[in-house]
């Protein structure tokens, strides 16, 4: 067969090919080719030369349609894209540098030792309670810790914190005997020492080293003599006035702190605390400090004839005849934290607010103690002062406070030292000698605190050196009708901290 068509066809094709020729190419209207033969293109580029303008609509379509998806993506609505100028740059924007703490993130120490079981014992009825570490000031324990409660007797803490930071430790509370208005009159003058003894020489008080009545007589027999030769002392007038004599007790103590044997009332003119037997603690107290001590001025002149006795007030400037003074400050807080004299903390508590401008009165004392503690450096929001025993339920400290106060005397830091020397210490001295036994003889002698109960709140307060070397300060407080058992939870608290030391949990 031959190859070649036949000439009719062959006739056909060419007069279609020429009239092609003569017609613009498909392919030129959308840039394009066809194929290198010189036939028209076929395929999806004849169907785009058969619908030009359809194709060219879509492909602008698709083309907003992906302008859109990118605007919607950068967050910024497409309505609202402005052109901005680009500029082309072989130099990549600079990183801005991260902030780097200068020294890594201290470890954060995770405790595991619990207290929490002995601080909800049943005896402590009303719990709150605070546990600092000295060393860093960090709360490891807080149980309501910032919410204001008695004290009780922790509260001479305070008392002598107040002494140290106003009056100083080497001060000294005067007893002195000047010339009377009158012939043959003198005036005994009270400066707020409740230690003035009338034991005779070589007997010792509750006070020991106390200054005697009787030295103050003799110094005043001779001077008088010296002054009025061969003129008898008729008269000798009681003069209490140092503060007002009327302000003498508090009408939220107890009168049977007075008759057991607890307190006394609070004049500037007593001797032996006013106790009937001054070499006990312990003692009945009379219903006239002032005349108990006018008596026993008295007898120790030794005048061998009767004298009138009155109370007043002496004369300005009047002439001095004999004067007797005090130990100093740190001394007198040696005696009244061992075992809680609360007559020595209420003289102690009006001699500072005499000094301190205050008049020596139970009213100035709030004033005074907020300022004292306050310079320590410690807050005292809370803090509400009505006495200088702790006697009063209206006293009211958070214990969060009172352990700050304590992380500063276990260091005995600014002038604290004789607080810190004065505290009693577990199962050896003072008022704690006889507690921590049993399961608590653990602590003896590692937990130094003071201690303090009235019929409203049982308290301990102090700090430990734990068994892990840490020093811990603390405040217990257990509030309502407690019961003496509450004493033992409370030696058990002190005992759990000594053995937890600074993996003390809060939890």
């Amino acid at each position: 067969m031959s190859d070649e068509e036949p000439q009719t066809r062959r006739s056909a094709r060419q007069r279609r090919d020429s009239t092609a020729s003569r017609s613009e190419p498909a392919t030129q209207v959308l840039g394009g080719t066809g194929g290198s033969d010189g036939r028209p293109p076929r395929g999806l580029a004849a169907t785009i030369a058969r619908h030009p303008n359809a194709w060219m609509f879509s492909a602008l379509g698709v083309i907003f349609l992906l302008l859109g998806t990118a605007a919607v993506f950068s967050g910024v609505a497409v309505g609202s894209v402005k052109p901005v100028a680009l500029v082309e740059s072989d130099t990549p924007a600079p990183i801005p540098p991260r902030d780097v703490p200068l020294e890594p993130a201290a470890a954060t120490a995770l405790r595991t030792c619990s207290i929490n079981t002995a601080a909800k014992d049943k005896r402590l009825l009303t719990f709150e309670g605070s546990v600092i570490n000295v060393t860093t000031g960090e709360v490891l324990f807080d149980r309501n810790a910032d919410k204001p409660a008695s004290p009780a007797s922790v509260l001479k803490v305070f008392t002598a914190a107040a002494a140290l930071m106003t009056i100083g430790p080497d001060f000294r509370m005067t007893t002195k005997v000047v010339e009377g208005s009158t012939p043959g009159s003198i005036v005994l003058v009270g400066g707020g020492d409740p230690t003035l003894s009338a034991l005779p020489p070589g007997s010792e008080s509750v006070y020991k080293g106390a200054p005697k009545l009787a030295d103050l007589a003799a110094q005043t027999t001779a001077a008088w003599e010296e002054a009025h030769p061969g003129e008898q002392i008729t008269s000798v007038i009681l003069d209490a006035s140092y503060w007002d004599p009327s302000d003498k007790w508090d009408s939220t103590w107890q009168r049977s702190e007075q008759t057991i044997g607890y307190h006394s009332e609070v004049t500037a003119l007593m001797v032996d605390g006013d106790r009937a037997n001054p070499k006990a603690m312990t003692s009945p107290r009379s219903t006239d400090p002032i005349g108990r001590a006018g008596a026993a001025f008295i007898a120790a002149l030794n005048l061998g004839y009767p004298v009138e006795v009155s109370k007043g007030t002496a004369l300005p400037g009047a002439a001095k005849l004999a004067e007797v003074k005090s130990q100093p400050i740190k001394t007198l807080i040696g005696q009244m934290l061992p075992y809680s004299d609360n007559t020595l903390g209420e003289m102690i508590a009006r001699v500072v607010s005499k000094e301190w401008g205050g008049g020596g009165t139970a009213a100035s004392l709030n004033s005074i103690f907020n300022s004292t503690i306050g310079n320590l450096g410690l807050d005292t929001t809370g803090m509400f002062v009505r006495d200088g025993s702790g006697l009063s339920a209206k006293n009211v400290i958070p214990p969060l406070l009172v352990a700050q106060l304590m992380a500063k005397v276990a260091t005995g830091e600014q002038g604290l030292g004789p607080v810190k020397s004065a505290m009693p210490v577990a199962g050896v001295s003072g008022s704690l000698a006889t507690r921590f036994t049993g399961g608590n003889a653990v602590a003896k002698g590692h937990v130094t605190a003071k201690p303090g109960w009235i019929n409203s709140s049982r308290t301990l307060a102090g700090w430990t050196k734990a068994d892990d070397g840490s020093v811990l300060a603390f405040a217990f407080y257990a509030l309502g009708p407690v019961k003496s058992e509450a004493t033992i939870a409370l030696d058990t608290l002190a005992t759990s901290i000594y053995k937890c030391g600074n993996n003390l949990s809060n939890n």
